[in-house]
């Protein structure tokens, strides 16, 4: 069975389902808040222009997924699936944000969760790209049960902390 980089996923509170170029105006409205991106090293994301290049990166990445709030159906952000090593066993997990009115909370928690269940169908290992200067993503790894393990080159080739989940390690979200 072949790893599905862009599967649709409910939950209670939150619905994934494959990022399509007409979100773009959507996730924006969601991305423009220059908090989201303030600990993060590509801060122009809440930019248009920065936005535009991110999210043409995300439909050709071909593992995005548009983040849904199970209740109202509102846009509240993204994630992905990338760099699935079907030898290694392994997948990463990224470029995930949030509206900040869903920080703090279950959201993220409710997100990673199903993310992790469709990923350990197909894998042993997830691991998510965390740059060293964004320690609020580092606490939300750290609370969804993410151990550090290294440090490593992420796709801009800057090098970030390495969190890993594995199967084996997952603890109930």
């Amino acid at each position: 069975m072949a790893f599905d980089l862009q599967p649709c996923l409910k939950g209670d509170l939150v619905e994934l389902r494959p990022l399509r170029a007409g979100d773009r105006d959507a996730l924006y409205a969601v991305a423009a808040d220059p908090l989201i991106w303030e600990q993060h090293p590509a801060k122009s994301r809440c930019e248009p222009e920065g936005f535009d290049r991110f999210f043409d990166e995300s439909l050709a990445s071909g593992g995005a997924l548009l983040v849904l709030d199970a209740a109202t159906q509102q846009v509240i952000g993204s994630s992905r699936f990338h760099g699935y090593d079907p030898e290694a066993r392994e997948i990463e997990i990224g470029w995930t944000f949030l509206a900040r009115r869903y920080w703090c909370g279950p959201y993220n928690r409710a997100l990673k969760r199903l993310m992790l269940e469709h990923a350990f169908q197909f894998v042993d290992s997830v691991v998510f790209l965390v740059a060293p200067e964004n320690l609020r993503s580092q606490r939300a790894m750290e609370k969804i049960g993410g151990v550090r393990d290294g440090v490593r080159a992420d796709s801009r080739g800057v090098e970030s902390f390495v969190y890993r989940i594995t199967r084996v390690g997952l603890r109930v979200l």
